[in-house]
């Protein structure tokens, strides 16, 4: 990985801040969210407000998200912070998961263990039943998105609000990585990523920044039993 402030820059260079969307009751008790609407937890709104402060001076000119809540309050907070407009990207949704959405990881295996050996291992042409994106179309949906927004904001710096699949999808292509190759990289609820795109590809400068979530933070136990 690159060092803060390594790879190509030009005064053409889009210059992006990518944040995963703040934690929810469901991320907490490891169920499967793909495209259900769900909202930020406790925990998630103060991940999401600490992010927001963290980028205070960041010098942030456009901020786009996903249209899901848990990102879109996410980039709310951040917006009320850095005194920019949210528009939103449908291209920048979650993967959706089909027959999958709403079980937890444990449930999935029990109930479709044929179908969740292969989501496991990350087979390019596997879409979960009942409209699951496979995961190639998944990869060529998000990083259409993520290119065709870095394009309109070329010569800015950009934050992007999104989700934990799309972020993948992201570091992968910045780091010119197969689909199939083990994941050893974080994607925290509410870090903060840096990538330059320079309007032919993606390139990563820092990735997985979550010293703004140091300290305290509230407890979600209650939320996540009610779940």
């Amino acid at each position: 990985m690159r060092p803060a402030g390594a790879g190509p820059r030009s005064v053409e260079a889009t210059r992006i801040v990518a944040v995963r969307h703040g934690e929810t009751p469901w991320n907490a008790g490891m169920r499967m969210q793909g495209q259900l609407d769900t909202r930020l937890s406790a925990r998630g709104r103060w991940q999401a407000a600490r992010a927001g402060q963290a980028l205070a001076g960041e010098g942030i000119e456009a901020i786009v998200a996903s249209d899901l809540a848990r990102a879109f309050d996410t980039a709310r907070a951040i917006a009320e912070v850095v005194g920019r407009p949210v528009a939103t990207d449908q291209g920048l949704r979650e993967r959706c998961f089909g027959e999958f959405e709403g079980y937890t990881y444990a449930e999935i295996d029990a109930r479709w263990p044929d179908e969740s050996a292969r989501w496991r291992r990350h087979e390019p042409e596997f879409g979960p039943a009942a409209g699951g994106e496979a995961l190639l179309a998944f990869f060529d949906r998000a990083v259409a998105a993520l290119t065709r927004v870095a394009a309109a904001a070329r010569g800015r710096t950009l934050c992007i609000v999104t989700h934990g699949g799309v972020l993948d999808c992201l570091y992968r292509a910045a780091a010119g990585l197969d689909l199939g190759a083990p994941r050893t990289w974080e994607l925290g609820n509410a870090a903060i990523n840096r990538v330059l795109f320079t309007g032919e590809r993606f390139t990563l400068v820092g990735w997985g920044d979550t010293s703004h979530l140091d300290g305290a933070s509230p407890d979600d136990a209650g939320e996540v039993a009610a779940a």
